[in-house]
C-alpha cells in the first residue's frame, strides 16, 4: 500500500477494516432511565476538570438501552453525568460511561473523547418496576429503580433541554512513547434531530456499591431527587474542541 493510499484510507483502526464506519450515529427508540441524586460537591470537584465549574451537587446516573443504533448495532449503556457550568452557561460534563459493545466504546473514545469502559449494563421492567443494573465483570455496581410509566413528563419542557444542552468530555490520547499526550482536549457536543416518544417519572431509588475500576460510588448517593424514564429517536452529533490542555 502506497503512502498516498495510507491517507487516502486512513480513518480509524484498524486501517483495513474501522472498528467503526464514517457516518454521522442515529439511534432509534432509544430508552433512558436517569436517576438524579444529591452528592458531595467536594467529591465531584476532585473529578471535574477546569475550566467547567460544579455549582451544585448534583450527579445524574443513567442506564440507556440502545436497540436500533446505526453503525453500532445493540447495546446497554451506563454511566455518571454532572451538570456543570462553562462559561457562565449549563451543561453536562460526562464523567464516566460503561457499556457492552466494543464498536461504541472504540468510536467514543476515539472521535469524542467519551469516557467508555467494558462491563454490563441492563434496563428492563420488572413486574411494575422500571429496573436499570450495571454490573463490572460479575460485581454489581449499581441498581436503580423507579415506578414503572408511573406519571407522564412534560414532554415538551423535556425535548428543549435535551436539544438546548451542550456536553463535555475529557479527550485524551497518549503518545506512543508511553509517557506524553498527543491530544488533551475538553469537546462540546449536542444532540440533534430528537423525536421524543414518550417520558414519565416515578418514584426512584438507587444504591451504589464500591468497586475498585468502576468507582462509581465514589460520587455517593445522599438522596435521591428525581427519576426520569422516556424514549427518543436521535442523532449524536459531532464535537467540537473549547479548550486544549497542551496549548492553554
Amino acid at each position: 500500500m502506497k503512502i498516498s493510499d495510507v491517507k487516502k484510507l486512513a480513518f480509524a483502526m484498524p486501517l483495513t477494516s474501522p472498528s467503526y464506519p464514517k457516518s454521522e450515529f442515529r439511534f432509534i427508540n432509544r430508552e433512558f432511565f436517569v436517576i438524579t441524586y444529591e452528592t458531595d460537591i467536594e467529591a465531584l470537584r476532585l473529578v471535574v476538570p477546569e475550566p467547567l465549574e460544579v455549582t451544585d451537587p448534583i450527579v445524574k446516573f443513567e442506564f440507556i438501552r440502545m436497540p436500533d443504533s446505526s453503525g453500532f448495532g445493540d447495546y446497554t449503556e451506563s454511566g455518571q453525568v454532572i451538570p456543570i457550568k462553562f462559561k457562565g452557561k449549563s451543561g453536562s460534563y460526562v464523567h464516566a460511561m460503561y457499556l457492552d459493545d466494543v464498536s461504541p466504546i472504540v468510536a467514543g473514545r476515539e472521535i469524542w473523547g467519551f469516557p467508555k469502559k467494558y462491563a454490563t449494563p441492563s434496563l428492563s421492567i420488572d413486574v411494575d418496576t422500571l429496573l436499570g443494573k450495571l454490573r463490572y465483570n460479575s460485581v454489581d455496581v449499581a441498581i436503580g429503580t423507579m415506578g414503572y410509566k408511573y406519571t407522564n413528563l412534560d414532554q415538551e419542557k423535556l425535548l428543549k433541554a435535551i436539544l438546548k444542552e451542550p456536553n463535555y468530555l475529557l479527550k485524551i490520547i497518549p503518545n506512543c512513547n508511553g509517557k506524553d499526550i498527543d491530544i488533551c482536549q475538553l469537546n462540546r457536543y449536542f444532540v440533534k434531530d430528537v423525536t421524543l416518544k414518550g417520558a414519565w417519572t416515578g418514584p426512584a431509588s438507587l444504591e451504589l456499591f464500591n468497586h475498585a475500576l468502576a468507582p462509581v460510588s465514589s460520587l455517593p448517593v445522599k438522596r435521591v431527587i428525581s427519576g426520569s424514564h422516556f424514549i427518543a429517536d436521535l442523532t449524536l452529533g459531532f464535537a467540537d474542541t473549547v479548550y486544549d490542555y497542551l496549548k492553554g
